[in-house]
C-alpha cells in the first residue's frame, strides 16, 4: 500500500532537486527520505528518479507519476481545510509565490498575521521575481503585479489602483538634480531590473497630455527588484517600479516621488489562483485579509 509519507518525500525530492533538502524541509533524516523513495519504487514497480553521484533527476516514469503525486496531496490538504472551514477554522498547507521586494518588506508582516489568527496554518512562501507558472510548480496561488496575459487563470484583485513610481533618494537628487519630464531621464543613471527574462528599461508615463514612453539606460541591473530599491535608497540612481513596494520609504523621507502618482503606469496587485476549483475556503480568507491589509496600510485607491 502506498503511503502518503512517501508521496511527500517524492514531491518534496522533486523539487529541491536532493534527498538531503528535501529531508531537512520535512524535518526527516536523509536515510528516511531515501528509504521512503526506494519503498515507493517498489510498491509502484517503476524507477522514480536517475541518480548518480553528481546528480538527481525524474525518470521518465517519474515524470508522468509527478501530476498524480501531487493531486493526491492536494486533495489530502483540500479535505483538510474543508474540515477545519466546517469548525470555523483555517487549517492545511498555505503553498504561495510572490515578488522579490513586495514579498520580502511588504507581504512577509501581513502573512505574520495572517498565521497569527490561523495558528494551524502551514506556509510555503517563495520569493523570485521569476513568473510562477500555477499549472507545473506547487503553488496554490501567486501574487503577481500587472494584467494577467493568460486569461485561463483566475484573478482576485488585491489593490487594483496601484501604480508605478518614479523615486530617487535626496542625495542622489541633491547631486543629480530633478528631471522634471520624461524626456530628462535619459541624463540620469536609470535602475533597472529584469523580470520574465527582459530588461525592464521601457518606462510608460500618462500625462495630462497623454502616454509617453522613454527608452532609460544606466550602469545597473537586477534580477531582483528588491535589490534596485536598495540601490536606489544608497543614492545610485532613480528607480521606477511599484507604489506599493516604495511607499514605506516614499512616507519615511528615503525616497523622494518625482512625479505625481497619477502619472505612474498602471500595476495592479492581483492574488492569482490557476482555476476556479482551486478557490478553496484558505484562498478566500487569504483574499479578504490581503485586501484589508492593503486598503489599511498602503491607502491605494481603488
Amino acid at each position: 500500500m502506498i503511503r502518503l509519507d512517501d508521496l511527500q518525500v517524492f514531491v518534496q525530492t522533486t523539487d529541491c532537486g536532493s534527498f538531503s533538502t528535501a529531508a531537512r524541509q520535512l524535518d526527516l533524516s536523509p536515510a528516511f527520505a531515501s528509504n521512503a523513495i526506494q519503498r515507493l519504487e517498489r510498491e509502484l514497480g517503476i524507477r522514480l528518479f536517475i541518480r548518480t553521484t553528481r546528480s538527481l533527476r525524474l525518470s521518465e516514469e517519474g515524470e508522468r507519476y509527478l501530476p498524480h503525486a501531487r493531486t493526491i496531496l492536494a486533495a489530502l490538504d483540500n479535505g483538510t481545510q474543508a474540515l477545519a472551514s466546517g469548525r470555523g477554522e483555517i487549517a492545511g498547507t498555505l503553498r504561495l509565490s510572490a515578488p522579490s521586494d513586495f514579498g520580502r518588506n511588504i507581504l512577509l508582516p501581513w502573512l505574520d498575521e495572517f498565521q497569527a489568527l490561523h495558528p494551524k496554518l502551514q506556509l510555503h512562501l517563495r520569493t523570485s521575481d521569476r513568473p510562477a507558472d500555477l499549472l507545473r510548480q506547487p503553488l496554490d496561488a501567486v501574487v503577481r503585479y500587472g494584467i494577467l496575459a493568460d486569461s485561463a487563470l483566475v484573478a482576485m484583485p488585491l489593490a487594483p489602483g496601484n501604480r508605478r513610481s518614479l523615486c530617487a533618494s535626496p542625495a542622489y537628487l541633491s547631486k543629480h538634480g530633478i528631471p522634471a519630464t520624461p524626456e530628462a531621464l535619459t541624463q540620469h543613471n536609470c535602475l533597472r531590473y529584469v523580470w520574465s527574462e527582459q530588461t525592464f528599461e521601457r518606462w510608460s508615463f500618462h500625462l495630462p497630455r497623454g502616454s509617453q514612453t522613454v527608452t532609460v539606460t544606466g550602469n545597473r541591473v537586477s534580477d531582483d527588484a528588491d535589490l534596485v530599491r536598495r540601490w536606489a535608497l544608497a543614492g545610485h540612481g532613480i528607480v521606477y517600479k511599484s507604489r506599493l513596494d516604495l511607499l514605506p520609504d516614499i512616507r519615511a523621507g528615503r525616497l523622494v516621488e518625482l512625479f505625481p502618482a497619477a502619472y505612474g503606469d498602471p500595476a495592479p496587485l492581483n492574488l492569482v489562483c490557476a482555476h476556479r476549483s482551486a478557490l478553496t475556503p484558505l484562498l478566500q480568507r487569504l483574499r479578504e485579509f490581503l485586501q484589508a491589509c492593503c486598503a489599511r496600510d498602503a491607502r491605494l485607491p481603488d
